[in-house]
This record gives C-alpha cells, sequence and structure tokens, in this order.
C-alpha cells in the first residue's frame, strides 16, 4: 500500500505528511494503514463559465500544480500540444477526452475527474460553457456542494454568467465561487477585478446564493490557483486549492429533518441471519439512532430502531448522506419507495405539485404530457397539469406568455403525480426535494425538476 501512496502523493510535502501518519498510527483496529485516507470528507465542486474562458485550462493547472497527475499523462499531453504547435502544454487536454473537444478547443460533454490532497479528496465536474449545453451544466452541478465559475477578465460578466449564476442558485450549491481568470492579460490590474466582483455581486443579490466568493487568477500562469501570486499583491485572500480544502462542507446537508427513503428489503436466506430483516438506503437528511421512535409513511404505522448497520459495523448513530441498514424492532411491512422518518417530523405528502423544471430534451415539453417520473426511491407517473411561467435567465423575469418549454429552458410547472410523494422543499432537502422525467417510449431523462 505504501508504494501506490507514493505514486498518488508525488511531492515530498505530501509523501512526509503520509509517511508521518503511517509512523504515528496504530495498527490492530483501523484495519488498514490507509484508512484515514479512505475516510476523507470529500468535496464535489463543479466548473462553468462562459466559452474559452479556460475551465479545462483550471482543472489542468490544479490537478498539475497539486502533483495529482502521473509524468506518463503529462508527457502525452506535452506531446499532443507541440503536434497542435501550441507555445505552452495545454493542461486544457486533461479533461477534454472527446475528440470534437480537442479539435474545437471547447467543452461538449461533462467531464469528471477525481483527485486527493492530505486534507481532502475532490470529484471535479468540468461542465461545458455553450448555451446549447446547459443541459449538461445542470447534470454536472446536480450534486456539487460548490460551484466555480469562471469569468474572462477582458470580457467581464457576460450572459453565461448570469445564466450559470442562477442555475446554480436553483440547484441549492451552497458556495459559489466567482474565478476572475486571465488576469495576466489585463496586466493584473486591480480596478478590472473590482469592476467584475461589483457586477456579480449586483446580481447575485438577487438570487439565493449562501456563500460567495471571489478570486483574482491566471489558470495559464498557474497564479492563485495553487500557490499565490506574486503578480497580484493587491489580492489578500486565499488560493483556489486553499478554499476547496478548507471551505465548511459539514452543513451542507440537513441533519435537522430525519428523511430515510427505504431502498432494498434485506432478507438473507441463511440460518445465521434466519430472523434479520433489515432495510437498506441512503438517508437523506437528519440523525438516526437506535431507540429512536419512528414513523414509516405511507403507512404510518410507528416503531424504535433496533440497530443500524454499515460495511464497518453496527453504528451508534447514522446521519446523512451515509448509506446503513436499519432494524426495526417491529415487523412492518415495509417496501421500496417507503420512507422511515420521525413522528413530529413529516415531510410533505402530495400528488399536485410545484417545481421548477429544467428541460433537457430536444423535443419541446407537452402540455398535459404524461412522464414516468422518480422521487427518492419512488417510481410513479405523472402529467404536466399546468405550466405557469418561463424564466428569462439574463433578467430574471417571469415569461407568462410563453408556454414553449424547449431545451435548456427552465420553467415552474405543476405536475399531478398517480400517487402522494414523500417530499420536502428542495431549498430545505435537495434529496428529498428532488424528481426527474423520464420519456416512457425512449426511455430518456427529458426534465430535471426542483419542487418549490
Amino acid at each position: 500500500m505504501i508504494s501506490v501512496q507514493k505514486l498518488l502523493w508525488k511531492t515530498e510535502r505530501n509523501k512526509d505528511i503520509f509517511n508521518e501518519e503511517i509512523s504515528t498510527k496504530p495498527m490492530g483496529d483501523n484495519h488498514t494503514d490507509t484508512k484515514g485516507y479512505l475516510d476523507m470528507e470529500l468535496l464535489r465542486f463543479t466548473t462553468a463559465g462562459s466559452v474559452d474562458d479556460g475551465k479545462s485550462t483550471l482543472i489542468g493547472r490544479l490537478l498539475y500544480d497539486s502533483k495529482s497527475i502521473f509524468e506518463d499523462q503529462y508527457e502525452a499531453i506535452e506531446e499532443s500540444s507541440k503536434r497542435k504547435g501550441d507555445a505552452n502544454v495545454n493542461l486544457a487536454l486533461l479533461t477534454d477526452g472527446l475528440r470534437d473537444e480537442r479539435e474545437q478547443g471547447i467543452t461538449i460533454d461533462v467531464a469528471y475527474r477525481y483527485f486527493a490532497t492530505p486534507k481532502r479528496k475532490f470529484i471535479i465536474a468540468d461542465t461545458p460553457g455553450h448555451i446549447q449545453y446547459t443541459r449538461n451544466m445542470v447534470t454536472g452541478a446536480s450534486t456539487a456542494n460548490l460551484a466555480v465559475i469562471l469569468i474572462d477578465a477582458r470580457k467581464g460578466v457576460v450572459e453565461q454568467t448570469y445564466r450559470h449564476t442562477f442555475i446554480a442558485s436553483l440547484l441549492g450549491i451552497p458556495h459559489v465561487v466567482f474565478c476572475i481568470n486571465k488576469m495576466d492579460l489585463v496586466d493584473y490590474d486591480e480596478k478590472s477585478y473590482q469592476k467584475i466582483k461589483s457586477e456579480v455581486e449586483s446580481f447575485s443579490s438577487k438570487l439565493d446564493v449562501k456563500d460567495i466568493r471571489f478570486i483574482p487568477l491566471s489558470a495559464l500562469k498557474g497564479d492563485n490557483v495553487v500557490n499565490s501570486s506574486e503578480n497580484m499583491p493587491w489580492y489578500k485572500g486565499g488560493t483556489l486549492l486553499y478554499i476547496l480544502e478548507n471551505i465548511h462542507i459539514g452543513s451542507d446537508h440537513n441533519h435537522i429533518d430525519c428523511r430515510f427513503p427505504v431502498q432494498q428489503v434485506i432478507r438473507p436466506h441463511s440460518d445465521k441471519y434466519h430472523d434479520f430483516r433489515g432495510y437498506a438506503g441512503r438517508i437523506a437528511g437528519g440523525v438516526f439512532k437506535p431507540g429512536d421512535e419512528v414513523v414509516v409513511l405511507p403507512s404510518g404505522f410507528s416503531s424504535k430502531i433496533k440497530s443500524i448497520d454499515s460495511f464497518d459495523g453496527k453504528l451508534d448513530e447514522a446521519f446523512a448522506p451515509m448509506s446503513v441498514t436499519m432494524q426495526l424492532e417491529d415487523d412492518i411491512d415495509i417496501s421500496r419507495g417507503d420512507m422511515i422518518v420521525r413522528n413530529q417530523n413529516r415531510p410533505e405528502v402530495g400528488q399536485d405539485v410545484d417545481i421548477m423544471l429544467c428541460w433537457l430534451n430536444k423535443k419541446a415539453i407537452i402540455p398535459n404530457g404524461k412522464y414516468a417520473l422518480k422521487h427518492t426511491t419512488n417510481d410513479a407517473r405523472c402529467m404536466i397539469k399546468n405550466i405557469h411561467y418561463k424564466v428569462d435567465i439574463n433578467t430574471l423575469h417571469r415569461l407568462e406568455d410563453d408556454k414553449n418549454i424547449g431545451m435548456n429552458d427552465i420553467a415552474r410547472v405543476t405536475l399531478r403525480v398517480t400517487k402522494p410523494l414523500l417530499y420536502d422543499k428542495y431549498s430545505r432537502n435537495r434529496n428529498t426535494g428532488s424528481v426527474i422525467l423520464i420519456d416512457e417510449a425512449t426511455h430518456e431523462t427529458v426534465g430535471a425538476g426542483m419542487i418549490i
């Protein structure tokens, strides 16, 4: 295991930290020397911005300067850059994997990349900047804790800046970092940075974004990405990597409203576990402990939690987003799609649901059309009961007369569902407040909805 880790942590700093942890970490109950690294906190973040703002280059720089790529990977993109006649090593090639992306120098599909530092693990979703790929930005950002929105220092705030900021707000991303990129092309001018910052603050004040930060940087030169820039002494904040490593995400999950959608009933057919009946799933909110009084919805039967089991054994408590198996003291008829909650804290129940809908399909939405619906572990069918308005993303105005909802449009819609849903508002719980719509004929995901 140590040799593998030395491949992952290439710098002397990282190797020293890793070796120190192994030498001081007791063996025995910890199972493996590297368990601490496997249990590190995971941050999911997405990048967004207009075309050619440098999203892929920024991620490439982040991976390269944090020593998170192998030497043969760097040599491959170095050789590819030489063949294309690039003066510098094109770090965007680390994420732009499709042939069309490399030929056009743009991002088309969502590219996921994984890396880790001694403090935290990361999953990056590099999303497209083109307007016609807004749906891909919605897909990549739907599970993100943080959004990195790039702005070209030369162009300033553009239409896609407004669009991506609005989508980040709509998707409930708790933290948004605006990176004013290509500062080297404006001679690291503080006034250019402050002007863009002021415009973004003015627009974002109309939205529900909890935490907004700004960083002036140059992805190409590496200023303020991993290492602090000597060219911008007027900037006193942290680098992008520092923010990613240290931003607090523990409170991003809802630990108040207890929600446990049942995914599967566990009944081992063996003599050792003859009477075992467990309910497996991923906790969507709250904190559960053995002995807690709970209610199973929609039946309404009550019981107490007998035990909570995980891959590592029995737990004294479990919370979002842990995947666990619960046993109850009473034998209750529970199946996939049911939800275990607290008696005094129940979700909303209803068949008419208002949502903000991001339409993802080339075929326009059909008024009164019927679609399959997925909500937590529940499957149902629904009808588009009413289209209230479409949102002009640039002005945030409601277009009540425009009911033609096409690909990449966002609209407020009322759904009539074939059976009651157990839901919370999306602003309160992203897990129980989201739905997806599926075309029953083609099985394509056509819409992503946030319950309001």
